[in-house]
């Protein structure tokens, strides 16, 4: 089974302050430098607004790369459809509508905080988004409609010579914002747990957006499809990082009985599991697809519902 981590939700930032956190997905090198994120609560607050900007249209862009994966799975690239593959009706999934989200993360492009490399890879993303998704929209109807009994493959194969490129293009963008956001974000989220610290000390708000950040430095190493091995000290050190907020949070819980944070829970259970899918990495000497995959995809949704569960104690603890 293919390993797509979104982070996913996946890349993306978690915002206490002025939204709420998004689903990840991490690969590619850095962009962007950290030490340029803003200081200032005002410079924060714009900052935050875009990156959850850029991260909405990542999450939502997510799934032409799940559209390509799917067709990947049952086509020769070098050779395009045959009419021969055993899997063809698989076809594409369809795209959704990101009208809305298009059009808030051009907007956001043009305001400040600037961020040279990051806000032109935005735009060419969204450039290159533009020219594959009606490429994978006219495939997707095409396989869906079994069009090719028709034509011997001929739209198929005519498809397949246009989307190789602007596939190709597109994921080569992704990764490098996936990257730079990923570098930015780490840098937002220490300011703005700075900054809620020292408007509310180590309230609840804090100790579930504490959990969340660390989560998302684990869910930053989890392996790939592209990069199927992980580094494994990385990964144990992000671990015990993510442990360390845990137990803060229960320090919490023990100071505070009654106080529900929604997410602790689930938190605790995801540390055990991620403690089991260290152990077996470390066994396969990192090799996600020697025995861990069902784990990855089980720890990978398990971080999508902390987010909704993190929303929620948002929302009831202001």
């Amino acid at each position: 089974m293919p390993i797509r981590i979104l982070l996913r939700s996946a890349v993306c930032a978690a915002a206490i302050v002025a939204a709420s956190p998004a689903m990840v997905s991490a690969q590619g090198v850095p962009a962007q430098s950290a030490a340029s994120a803003p200081a200032g609560e005002a410079e924060l607050q714009a900052a935050i607004s875009k990156s959850n900007a850029y991260t909405a249209l990542m999450n939502r862009t997510l799934r032409a790369i799940q559209s390509w994966e799917r067709y990947a799975s049952w086509v020769d690239m070098k050779k395009g459809p045959t009419g021969k593959e055993r899997y063809i009706d698989y076809g594409l999934y369809s795209l959704y509508d990101v009208t809305g989200e298009i059009q808030k993360a051009e907007e956001a492009a043009a305001r400040a905080p600037k961020l040279p490399e990051i806000d032109a890879t935005v735009l060419s993303y969204i450039k290159a988004y533009q020219e594959l998704a009606p490429l994978i929209t006219r495939a997707e109807r095409y396989y869906d409609r079994k069009d090719y009994r028709d034509d011997n493959l001929a739209e198929g194969q005519k498809l397949h010579a246009q989307m190789v490129p602007a596939a190709k293009t597109f994921l080569e963008l992704r990764a490098r914002l996936d990257a730079g956001m990923r570098v930015y974000k780490t840098a937002l989220d220490a300011q703005e747990l700075a900054a809620l610290e020292s408007r509310e000390g180590k309230s609840a708000r804090w100790q579930v957006r504490n959990v969340m950040v660390n989560a998302r430095a684990v869910i930053d190493l989890m392996p790939s499809n592209e990069k199927p091995i992980v580094d494994l000290k990385a990964f144990d050190a992000a671990v015990a990082g993510y442990a360390g907020a845990v137990r803060e949070m229960d320090d919490f819980k023990d100071k505070n009985p009654g106080k529900s944070l929604f997410v602790d829970s689930q938190a605790s259970s995801w540390l055990g599991r991620l403690r089991d899918f260290s152990s077996k990495l470390a066994k396969s000497k990192g090799d996600v697809r020697r025995g861990a995959a069902n784990d990855a995809n089980w720890i990978v949704s398990s971080y999508n519902t902390m987010i909704t569960l993190s929303e929620s104690a948002v929302r009831f603890s202001r």
